[in-house]
């Protein structure tokens, strides 16, 4: 494996330690004692790796990723005709028009997912616990708080989607009442401020060794979101519980106006900035290389693992692999890259979505050919299909000597676009070619061309709208899965963070005038003789740092990086129609998802009211 195997140590650490007590009580002939093992810091760092086991689901398109791209203006999985594709009972319609209900499969994954991240930390942290008179005082503070840090990220996780839930730092078996978003954020931020000074800042001597785990800057970047976003998790100055923090960092403010909340978002970002353990990648597609995990400004990956062995929770269910990439390209892309897994056709943009990139953004799907739609391309006639099941043969030499020849003359006027495109972009539109130049027959026996159209939620050709393309696919034939490192949080972000939070009220100077500031809006047009002049020409509302303009850079940035339903909410726009296209049910309590059938079913009683601690979010009572 190329990177660090912090994360593949889960299988080792277990049994590892569950044999700790017993050694205590036995006469030692020469085995480990726990003395050794837990002043000695690489067995800690076994120990504590097992609690990134279950990050592996999050950016599943039935977990936490799918719901958030899926509900969002940036994403949809259109049914694909001929054959019905991606139908599943409308459950991925019902995301794009927000009229889910409390039966979805991904909520319940996410549930189970990160809460049982969550109590592994608890359980790791009551191991240190135990043993923490064989630690010196300054390990055990480090890996107490990288415990406590990553909980926290699995707790922001499902408070991000449900907003109220069983939040617990102790391990042990204690059901109460669901705790009120209000509260969740405010332990969350309690937490972070105390062990963010605790974590390993970042630099160039320990980059490799902190790779794929919560560092200092990811907790003050995580702590950031959480104060940007106080006022969209229903946070207000009354009713908010914050610890007096100013021991472990004197400039955090106690929150006494609605401002203090975008104060400390900016403090937060600065801390992040001023550490320098990060920097702003002259090539956006640097961040989402196969080989990415030189990136000074990823702060926090996902370390991935493209092989085929995997891990399934049940059949068409999550999976702990990297499968963005097979999810969204068009099937004909493994003839063209000699893909080792034939990719599923399904997630692409929204049309007004790729509508919002100047087409010299490096970032958008960038130049196609002009004036051509899926109406115009060549078809086979109709009665050919019916002479299929009479002679297959006869069909196909039909095709060979009356279709190919208008293929091939489509295909001469088409030359240079789609998949023979020398730039990079970070999205795909165009032809896909065979090494003959000549543009592929799907197994329909259509052109494969995928356009930024989408006809219909309900009856999309295979071709319809534009493929995420900014994460690098492997044309080498070597892995199944994405061996990109999934980006969990960016440089990029804190630095639109401390903006945005500024706009809002928040006290502190800007960073806009930075070198790193203007290197990120400059390589949006990377291609271009002067990236700056075109930047400023293509989004001038974005360099005057205008609010909505923020909102709409934020898009074109941080696509399908698991950050754009969040924003629309805290911009107001989630649940309308005129910004979200195709949403149809526009009620505000869909800003937080229903809590599962299956939780609440088997949540326990309390017997003093003979009510069930856990009751649904308001709402979806009667769905």
């Amino acid at each position: 494996m190329k990177k660090i195997l912090y994360i593949l140590t889960v299988a080792l650490a277990l049994p590892f330690f569950s044999s700790c007590a017993d050694m205590l009580e036995e006469d030692n002939f020469g085995n480990p004692t726990i003395e050794s093992m837990m002043t000695n810091e690489e067995n800690v760092i076994l120990l504590v790796g097992q609690a990134y086991a279950d990050l592996k689901w999050v950016h599943d398109h039935w977990g936490y990723w799918g719901v958030s791209s899926l509900t969002s203006d940036e994403c949809i999985t259109p049914i694909r005709m001929p054959g019905e594709h991606w139908v599943d009972s409308y459950y991925w319609k019902r995301l794009h028009n927000h009229e889910w209900n409390w039966m979805g499969d991904a909520f319940k994954n996410i549930w189970n997912s990160t809460i049982s991240g969550a109590v592994l930390c608890n359980k790791l942290l009551s191991t240190l616990d135990d043993y923490k008179e064989f630690m010196g005082e300054a390990l055990y503070k480090q890996y107490v708080g990288e415990l406590e840090v990553l909980r926290s990220y699995y707790y922001y996780l499902l408070f991000d989607c449900f907003g109220r839930i069983p939040y617990l730092e102790v391990f042990e078996d204690k059901t109460e009442p669901l705790m009120a978003p209000n509260d969740v954020w405010s332990h969350l931020v309690n937490c972070l401020e105390r062990n963010a000074p605790n974590m390993p800042q970042v630099n160039d001597g320990n980059r490799s060794s902190n790779y794929g785990r919560v560092t200092q800057g990811f907790a003050y970047s995580l702590l950031a979101r959480l104060y940007l976003n106080a006022e969209s998790f229903d946070c207000n100055v009354d009713n908010i519980k914050l610890e007096d923090n100013t021991q472990y960092r004197s400039t955090f403010k106690p929150v006494t106006s609605v401002n203090d909340f975008y104060t400390n978002a900016v403090a937060c970002c600065d801390e992040v900035i001023n550490s320098g353990s990060y920097s702003i990648e002259d090539n956006y597609f640097a961040n989402f290389k196969i080989q990415n995990e030189n990136s000074r400004e990823n702060i926090f990956v996902l370390v991935e693992d493209g092989n085929a062995s995997f891990d399934l929770r049940y059949n068409g269910s999550m999976m702990n692999k990297l499968r963005m990439l097979s999810l969204t390209h068009h099937y004909s892309m493994q003839t063209a890259f000699g893909l080792v897994e034939k990719p599923w056709n399904g997630f692409c943009a929204r049309p007004a979505f790729i509508d919002r990139y100047n087409e010299r953004d490096v970032r958008g799907a960038g130049p196609a050919p002009k004036g051509i739609t899926n109406e115009d391309l060549p078809k086979i006639p109709e009665e050919w299909k019916e002479l299929y099941e009479k002679d297959a043969a006869g069909m196909a030499k039909a095709i060979k000597d009356e279709f190919m020849p208008q293929v091939r003359e489509f295909s001469a006027t088409v030359q240079g676009y789609g998949t023979q495109r020398t730039e990079q972009w970070g999205w795909f539109v165009g032809p896909i070619f065979d090494k003959d130049g000549v543009v592929l027959l799907d197994e329909q026996n259509q052109l494969s061309f995928v356009f930024k159209d989408v006809e219909s939620l309900d009856e999309a050709s295979w071709n319809a709208g534009a493929r995420l393309n900014k994460y690098e696919l492997d044309q080498a034939g070597t892995v199944a899965w994405g061996e990109n490192d999934f980006v969990l949080m960016r440089y990029a972000d804190v630095l639109w963070m401390k903006e945005e939070a500024l706009k809002r009220g928040g006290s502190g100077s800007s960073s806009s005038n930075s070198a790193d500031f203007k290197k990120m809006l400059k390589r949006a047009f990377a291609y271009e003789e002067d990236p700056e002049a075109a930047f400023n020409a293509a989004y001038p509302g974005v360099v005057a740092l205008e609010l909505d303009d923020i909102l709409d850079e934020r898009g074109r940035e941080f696509t399908w990086e698991m950050v754009r339903r969040r924003d629309l909410i805290r911009f107001g726009k989630f649940n309308k129609p005129e910004y979200l296209q195709y949403v149809t049910a526009t009620d505000e309590y869909r800003k937080w998802f229903p809590i599962p059938f299956s939780v609440l079913e088997k949540a326990k009683i309390d017997e003093t009211t003979g009510q069930r601690f856990w009751t649904q979010n308001e709402g979806y009572e009667d769905l």
